[in-house]
Parts: structure tokens; sequence; C-alpha cells
């Protein structure tokens, strides 16, 4: 409903009813019963193209967990229903029998008005009941552009120590949303405020006060320096915003202030492996960690372009999603100084160099050096290295040339 109210395309769409899950499922066809016991059965369409939520109206016990009640009481009152939901716009309800009758029983439409997010009741309760809620109303905060009100930002300040309840997937989750919804940079400021960034992410919190060589980062801090990439974040993969949030996250701990100028040494492979640390307490994927910590540890590769070997360059190059460390590097680059001269040599490099020669099929391969007489070992692994490198140099161009080449470097006697 709310969706609808603020002229957005819903991404779902939810039934409440005082239907009980066993009347729903005796009235489909086809339903499946994931969250029977909370009053929750899922109904796909006919045609499988989506599957609707039919939830019956409930009213809740003791939260004992801080995620789910310890007990679940149908009703047959909508109004009882909504007042165990999270926050006011989200708590309304389209009667589609009563011509499209908007039901408000708390105040949501006034809200929606009013361009704030407010809790249902008392922000404590509703916060003590799932502490992921603090999270949610940073996000819907930052998604529509309202104000948090202030009863429900102090209760956030007061509980935010508590999130640590809330398992890592699903915090991992809202902090995803956040960076990928398109107000990234309000989703921080608020994170910040709420006290809620010193607990989920204490690396990031950290930011605040790096001083940067304002020769390079004439905008400021390491943090302020993040808010501005994290605002130039608009219909990103999760990598990438992941990637942009952690770049610098190695500067903290590397800060040293040189008789020539502030430096971070080594920010970059120490920052990779911060980020890898924190994809695993988030719980990420094997596959979103390796993306990300490429990104963090190559986002310094840049400034090497112009004086790359051409071996060097192609491998750059060819990096899995290489368009990801490209835009992190845009991104960087408009949070900073503004020069975009590497960003334009990269697209001019990708655009003059065809993917054969970039990812070339190797002249030879381990089986053709044990044919040619060598030994395998550890040692296979560098002439094989060495061999490409001279590819993409364009040195040598066929295998019998590959072949020559390891016989005059690597005799097969000492091989």
């Amino acid at each position: 409903m709310r969706d609808i109210l603020l002229g957005r395309e819903p991404a779902d769409y939810d039934v409440a009813t005082a239907a009980t899950p066993d009347e729903v499922m005796a009235i489909f066809p086809r339903t499946f019963a994931v969250g029977a016991q909370f009053g929750v059965v899922l109904v796909p369409t006919p045609d499988d193209a989506a599957t609707i939520e039919v939830a019956t109206f409930r009213s809740d016990g003791l939260y004992s967990d801080g995620r789910h009640p310890d007990e679940v009481r149908f009703t047959k009152s909508a109004e009882e229903d909504v007042r165990r939901r999270d926050f006011t716009i989200n708590g309304l309800l389209l009667d589609p029998l009563d011509g499209d009758k908007v039901l408000d029983f708390v105040g949501g439409l006034k809200d929606i008005a009013a361009q704030c997010i407010r809790t249902i009741g008392a922000p404590a309760q509703r916060f003590g009941e799932d502490k992921l809620r603090m999270l949610r109303a940073v996000r819907f905060a930052a998604r529509f552009g309202y104000a948090i009100v202030p009863e429900t930002m102090r209760a956030i300040q007061s509980l935010a120590a508590q999130i640590h309840q809330v398992s890592k997937e699903r915090v991992r989750d809202e902090l995803t949303k956040m960076l990928t919804e398109g107000k990234a940079r309000r989703a921080f400021e608020l994170l910040n405020e709420s006290g809620l960034l010193h607990q989920v992410l204490p690396e990031v919190k950290r930011y605040q006060g790096v001083e940067q060589p304002p020769q390079f980062h004439p905008e400021g801090d390491v943090w302020t320096h993040t808010l501005m990439m994290l605002e130039g974040l608009d219909g990103v993969s999760p990598t990438l915003a992941w990637a942009v949030l952690l770049h610098d996250v190695g500067k903290p701990p590397t800060f040293r202030r040189a008789p020539d100028r502030i430096r971070f040494d080594n920010h970059a492979d120490i920052g990779a492996r911060m980020a890898a640390s924190i994809g695993q307490r988030l719980r990420m994927s094997n596959d979103d960690i390796e993306q990300i910590v490429s990104i963090v540890a190559q986002h310094m590769k840049f400034p090497e372009l112009p004086k790359m070997r051409e071996s060097t360059l192609k491998r750059f190059l060819r990096q899995p999603r290489f368009d990801e460390h490209l835009e992190m590097h845009r991104l960087d680059c408009l949070g900073s100084h503004r020069d975009l001269t590497l960003y334009e040599l990269a697209r001019q490099k990708l655009a003059e160099l065809p993917e054969e020669q970039i990812r070339p099929k190797p002249l030879v391969t381990g089986d053709d050096l044990i044919a040619a007489g060598y030994q395998p070992g550890p040692a296979f692994k560098e002439m094989l290295l060495e061999l490409e490198d001279a590819q993409l140099e364009g040195a040598i161009t066929t295998r019998e040339e590959a072949l020559e080449m390891a016989k005059k470097k690597w005799p097969v006697n000492s091989g």
C-alpha cells in the first residue's frame, strides 16, 4: 500500500486476511505453508510468475529471542494485526472489496504526508520485538528521503548495541539494500547518527577524522571521501557497492604522517585482508568476497597504467568483471580530485585491444612441456607464466617459438 501511495511500483503484493492458514490452503489448489505457524501461506499465481504471501490477521506474544514471537494468536481484526507491525507507513491496508479504500489505524497517511519514519506504538517495544527493525528504520528513511522522528531515533540510539542479537545474514542483507537502493550516502549518515554504524561496521566508523593528503584528496577525511563515493552509487551490483564502501578500509590502520605528506603504506593490500574478514563475518558468499577483495586490492593499480608492460596491462584488463574495477576507479576520482585521465586511458586500452589479444589461447601447455622432456614440478607454473608473458608482449606467436624459448631459458637436462 505504501509504495502505491508514493507512486512507486511495488516489489511484491502481500495479502492480509481473517482466513486461517487452513482455510487459505483449502481455497487455492497449490500453496506452500512455509510459515503457517505464524499465519503465513505462499500462493503461486496460475502462471507461476509470482508468489503471493497470504498472512492471517494475528496478534503476537512476547519476543524472547528478539526475532520471533513466542506465541501467535489469530484474530479477525485487521486493526489488531496492524498494531503489531513495525512502522506507521508500513501499517496501511487496501480493501479491494470497498472501492480500494485505504485502512489506516495508525496514522500512516499522516506520516507519509509529513515524510517521517515512526514506529507503531512505543519504539522500545517495537525494536525489542525485532532488533533488525532499527536497521530497517534507517533504510526506509534513506530510501524515501524521510526523517526518523526524534522518539524513534532516540530509541535506536539507546538500543543500538542490541543489534548483535540479529543474525549476521539479516544484517548483511539490510546493509546491502542500503548500498544498492540509490540512497547509500544518506543511509550511512543515518547509521552513523543512530549509533548503529559503530556496532555493525566499526571499521567504517574509524574512517572519521582520518586525514588525507590534500593534493590528492581536497574533499577531506576518509569518511567524507567515502560518503561522496556512496552518493554516486546508483543501480550497481552488491559487490561493487561493498567494494566502494570498503576500498579505503586499510587507511585508518596504516595512517602515517611522513615528512613530505600523509601516507597510507600498503593500505590496499591490508584493506583487502580486512575486507575479506568483514565479508566472512557477514556471511557473504565466497564468490562475493573474492570479487570485493579483488577490487579493494587492485584499486591503487590504475596510476600504474601508463607505465605497465603490455603483459601486465592485459592481465589487469582481463580481470573478472573488470567493469566493476573501472567504475570503482571512476567513483574514486569523482569523490576526490575529479581527474578522470586514467579512467579514460583504461577505457581506451579496452577499446583498442581485441579480446583475443587480452585472453589469447596459450601457445603451450604443461602437457607440451612434458612431451618436450621436462619433469612436472613447481617450476612449471613459473615457466608457463613467463611464456605467457612473452606471448602477451608479442615476442612469441607460435607453439614452436614458445618451445624454442623454453629450451633456451630452461635446458631440458636442468628441468
